[in-house]
């Protein structure tokens, strides 16, 4: 194959890191990183294979005693016991020498307990939870990658199966330090791209066999009705799938069917101009049949007799194959403004190498061939196994739409991290089958904003198409906003994207990430991180119809938590039963946050660097926060073509919030910016002044009372400048406004207006909390009423 089809690769560890037999090696990576080699031949693996590139890491300390029995090995982590033997429960053990998880912390072979799960292939026909892999983190503090049957990757760029015979295994023993094990996993097995700027914006997919003219009028309306969309999904029926029975099935398909698509290329170009990327679906499985356009010129290439339209197999095990598919049927429509590829590969793991997996082969050799031209590489495919996020994006699959699946997904996606596996794209709003529910589509597009790809996706039904106008006007309003929503996060994704692919901290991550010795960590399952700055935790389950609220058990941990939508202060270290309107989920932010947003009323389809900035700041503790910008699509950013701006927020004896002057490659971004800054938690007065490059400026400001957040306007501001919000040294957080939340809430309760009288004067005349609390706990009303009002008042 062409030498783009390989990756850089450094698969042999130094030689002073092993320790070796006649029969077993064994590779000291880090201290807490062990590579376990048996094989009977004496033969050892020495190729990248398709789980790990490098094994070339820097010499760790350790000492090995040789003794007539065994072997022993200690770092500065672990200590590995070994027999010489073949390896098994009695010969082979690693303790974990300075932390204590469970059973002394001792991994005997075999011992899977513990772990915290990675991924799974597909999410198709799911209704609800499906089994999850093994990731590398455990619980007990370690956990085995088994690389026993990953085929090499040869110089070449071609594969060879595994050696046989050869047990071939890597222990993290990392305990609980969770993020520098998954960093040492990106190290070993590659780091994860970095993705085009406009795929963290909406995705518009459907199953629907589209005319020309029915998809640009919905891209009309999508535009008139301000819903930005920055990737168009053309799904199987952009090309042929009615064909003479001569052929076959329609499923695979590569020429644009032309009654539908009459001039393609020319929408291919009025996608691209109002800045919308096009990918199209493929099932590759069927080969090339006669009806094709390309097929004569690729029979030709591959020997096949064209004159008879002898079908061509679909073969991913032959390299010849292999060229002629990229060049024949992919190439020319790339040519043509197709900008990736959705592969769609359903049809099992057999091929013509052993143990190859043709969807592996269709995402490395896609994601390869797709890095031409300077452009980032990127595809659209199901999960192949461990070393899969080498390939991004991922496709989850066709779920059902119920409850029970948006139920699965937040913990689905966050539990893939725990396998590096960090962009998973799921069918937002479900695919197929399972019942209409207006509130179970607000609620699956909440999530989808707070997810790593935001895609709308339905079955080819004509009543599961996810347009916002479809369901009641309340829920189309909710889900349009939310749509802008997520366009306004692209700056601060972005900055997540790149901190995926320099620094192995996936955009979301379970709560023990961060906490990992509280048992409360572990126990909410479906409540993540969101990058650096937010914490999420979806609503999916439906709303009580006392409350006419959706509810979450959430936990808050130590420090003050801000709830973005609604401005509400908590204290944290404890759980917290929190109540939202259909409007609104839990999205907190801690003290010291800073949020970059650009500014939503004028979100556009376009995804470039913005110059309309709204910057949201959570005061009461030190924050900081580096954005990052590119060019958005070349890999020009390898040779340091970037620029970034700091953001610093000081909460000591002095208190001030600055923005420097953007480092790097200004010529990127806009030469000025407008400069829409919230700063949370604080009172009307605490703003003293604004300096700009040290002079004292004027601005526009607006304080919002009942949410406590200043708004500070700043137009026109060079990026070369510094800009510095003085912020009284006195300054203490704002309280909360109870009068008015308790008041919102009663209002929609379905209970009695003589209880909701009651409860409002005991909440706005108590004397104290505990009087207060007393009192509400005694008065006949439904839990959830009550829950609801101490949510606010114990805040």
């Amino acid at each position: 194959m062409d030498k783009i089809h390989s990756f850089l690769m450094n698969p042999v560890a130094k030689h002073e890191c092993m320790v070796q037999g006649d029969t077993y090696r064994i590779s000291i990576l880090t201290d807490r990183l062990i590579r376990l080699e048996y094989s009977i031949s004496g033969q050892f693996e020495d190729c990248a294979t398709q789980t790990v590139l490098n094994r070339n890491f820097d010499i760790p300390n350790f000492r090995v005693w040789e003794k007539k029995d065994k072997l022993e090995i200690i770092t500065e982590e672990l200590q590995i016991v070994y027999d010489r033997k073949a390896f098994s429960a009695n010969g082979l053990s690693i303790r974990l020498i300075k932390g204590i998880y469970s059973n002394c912390s001792i991994w005997r072979y075999g011992d899977k307990g513990g772990n915290l799960k990675g991924t799974a292939r597909t999410l198709d026909a799911c209704d609800g939870e499906t089994g999850l892999e093994d990731g590398v983190l455990g619980r007990t503090g370690y956990a085995v990658l088994d690389d026993s049957a990953s085929l090499a990757l040869t110089a070449d760029g071609w594969v060879r199966p595994a050696l046989s015979g050869h047990t071939d295994l890597y222990f993290f023993g990392y305990g609980h330090n969770y993020r520098e094990c998954m960093k040492d996993f990106f190290r070993l097995c590659g780091a994860t791209p970095l993705l085009p700027r406009y795929v963290l914006g909406n995705w518009w997919s459907r199953y629907h066999a589209y005319t020309q003219d029915e998809y640009m009028q919905l891209m009309d309306r999508f535009q008139d009705e301000n819903i930005p969309f920055s990737v168009a999904v053309l799904d199987m029926d952009w090309h042929h799938v009615k064909l003479d029975e001569k052929y076959g099935n329609g499923w695979t398909g590569y020429t644009w069917n032309e009654e539908l698509f009459p001039n393609h290329e020319e929408m291919l170009k009025e996608l691209h101009h109002r800045g919308l990327h096009v990918t199209l679906n493929v099932h590759p499985a069927d080969g090339v049949r006669g009806h094709e356009k390309a097929y004569r010129e690729m029979a030709e290439a591959l020997g096949v007799e064209f004159e008879k339209e002898v079908p061509i197999p679909f073969n991913i095990s032959d390299p010849e194959f292999l060229k002629a598919y990229f060049r024949y049927l992919h190439h020319p429509l790339e040519n043509e403004g197709v900008d990736f590829w959705w592969i769609d590969w359903q049809q099992g793991t057999a091929s013509g190498i052993p143990g190859l997996d043709p969807l592996w082969m269709l995402n490395h050799y896609h994601f390869r061939d797709s890095e031409k031209e300077n452009r980032r590489p990127l595809i659209f495919s199901r999960y192949a196994g461990i070393g899969s996020h080498r390939y991004p994006i991922g496709f989850s699959g066709d779920t059902v739409i119920t409850w029970k699946s948006l139920a699965f997904q937040p913990y689905f996606t966050s539990t893939a991290s725990n396998i590096g596996y960090g962009w998973w794209s799921h069918d937002i709003g479900g695919h197929m089958d399972g019942y209409r529910d207006d509130e179970l589509a607000v609620r699956w597009v909440q999530f989808g904003v707070f997810s790593p790809i935001m895609r709308l996706h339905s079955s080819s039904s004509r009543f599961t198409g996810k347009e916002p106008w479809n369901f009641g006007e309340w829920e189309c309003g909710i889900i349009k906003k939310f749509l802008r929503l997520r366009h306004a996060m692209i700056p601060y994704l972005y900055t997540m994207n790149a901190r995926a692919h320099f620094e192995g901290e996936a955009l979301v991550q379970p709560m023990y990430y961060r906490y990992s010795d509280d048992n409360r960590a572990y126990d909410v399952r479906n409540q993540y991180f969101f990058g650096t700055e937010m914490m999420v935790h979806p609503i999916t389950s439906k709303m009580d119809m006392t409350t006419k609220m959706g509810k979450v058990t959430t936990w808050l941990p130590q420090g003050m938590w801000y709830d973005l939508f609604t401005g509400l202060i908590y204290q944290g270290d404890k759980m917290v039963c929190m109540y939202r309107p259909l409007e609104t989920i839990p999205v907190l932010a801690k003290a010291g946050a800073i949020i970059p947003l650009q500014r939503e009323e004028i979100t556009k389809n376009s995804t470039e660097n913005p110059k309309d900035m709204v910057i949201i700041i959570c005061t009461g503790e030190n924050g900081e926060f580096v954005l990052y910008e590119d060019d958005g699509i070349s890999m020009d950013f390898k040779s340091g073509r970037w620029v970034e701006t700091r953001y610093q927020l000081r909460w000591g004896s002095q208190k001030r919030f600055t923005i420097s002057p953007a480092c790097g490659l200004q010529e990127l971004i806009p030469a000025y910016r407008n400069y829409q800054l919230k700063f949370m938690g604080i009172s009307a007065e605490a703003v003293l002044g604004v300096r700009i490059d040290g002079r004292i400026v004027s601005c526009e400001t607006n304080y919002d009372d009942r949410r406590n957040i200043q708004t500070i306007e700043l137009t026109e501001v060079s990026v070369n400048s510094e800009i510095c919000i003085e912020i009284d040294e006195e300054a203490r957080g704002a309280s909360n406004k109870i009068e008015w939340r308790v008041s919102d809430c009663l209002n929609k309760s379905q209970i009695e207006y003589r209880l909701k009288d009651e409860i409002y004067d005991m909440v706005t005349g108590m004397q104290s909390l505990n009087e207060c609390i007393c009192n509400l706990n005694a008065l006949e009303i439904p839990k959830s009423v009550k829950e609801m009002i101490q949510e606010i008042i114990l805040a």
